[in-house]
């Protein structure tokens, strides 16, 4: 049986999901503030959380801030009240899997949760696959070194010359992404589907914000980018420029 947390501070919408989320098949634990939410979390495995955004003690961005730094990688469906693009796209890139807008049916957070399992799934079946042949200075099988930085997929980290490169959740994300697929390309749409889920279709510019950043942080120079080449009228690819020596 699958284990859900929910944490929301208003006492109706915790009586139905709980309701509804039992009703099919899920154990349901219930808290009301953000940081019950977060402690819960870190002692405790769940399938899914269900964190509403605006709570008492310690609000849901700060949450999953802080369960991402932990490297607690439970799926988390963000409940908010509020509709502007650019406070949704924040809450994914610090770690949210997908978000709900207020008010929301019971089916859709159902619909929600079989989703992201469904994407966790692939996600996973992913990383046990063979890695992909990528020209890389010899490192351990997480570890892909490059000219002008090196990522530890284990270890969530990204370093030049020793120094770590800060990346959000989400860039770290796009960059592992597309280093396992080094030399493909990859169009925004198969980005969206591989690094957001399906359910962010045709929010392209979301990929092109994030490749924007990455090219920030990884790239000498991000306007003449050597690493993730944009390819026209097709999305990007990932060349991953190694040291001669």
């Amino acid at each position: 049986m699958k284990k859900v947390l929910v944490v929301d501070d208003e006492v109706a919408i915790v009586t139905l999901l709980e309701y509804n989320l039992k009703k099919d098949g899920y154990e349901v634990e219930a808290v009301y503030d953000g940081l019950s939410a977060y402690q819960k979390a870190l002692r405790n495995d769940y399938d899914f959380i269900i964190l509403d955004w605006m709570l008492p003690e310690m609000d849901g961005m700060e949450v999953t801030k802080k369960l991402r730094q932990e490297k607690v990688e439970t799926p988390i469906l963000m409940l908010t009240a509020r509709d502007d693009e650019y406070d949704k796209i924040i809450g994914l890139e610090l770690g949210a899997d997908d978000y709900l807008t207020k008010p929301f049916s019971p089916r859709e957070v159902l619909a929600r949760l079989k989703a992201i399992g469904r994407r966790m799934k692939v996600k996973n079946n992913d990383s046990h696959k063979e890695k992909p042949k990528v020209d890389v200075k010899p490192a351990t099988q997480e570890v892909y070194q490059f000219k002008d930085f090196t990522i530890d997929l284990e270890n969530y980290t990204v370093t030049r010359q020793e120094e770590p490169i800060n990346l959000t959740p989400k860039e770290f994300e796009l960059l592992a992404y597309f280093v396992k697929r080094a030399h493909r390309v990859l169009s925004r749409e198969k980005l969206l589907n591989g690094v957001w889920g399906f359910d962010y279709v045709g929010q392209t510019r979301m990929v092109d914000m994030h490749v924007s950043h990455l090219r920030e942080k990884i790239e000498p120079d991000p306007k003449k980018p050597r690493n993730i080449e944009t390819v026209r009228g097709f999305g990007y690819r990932f060349e991953g420029v190694v040291d001669e020596d």
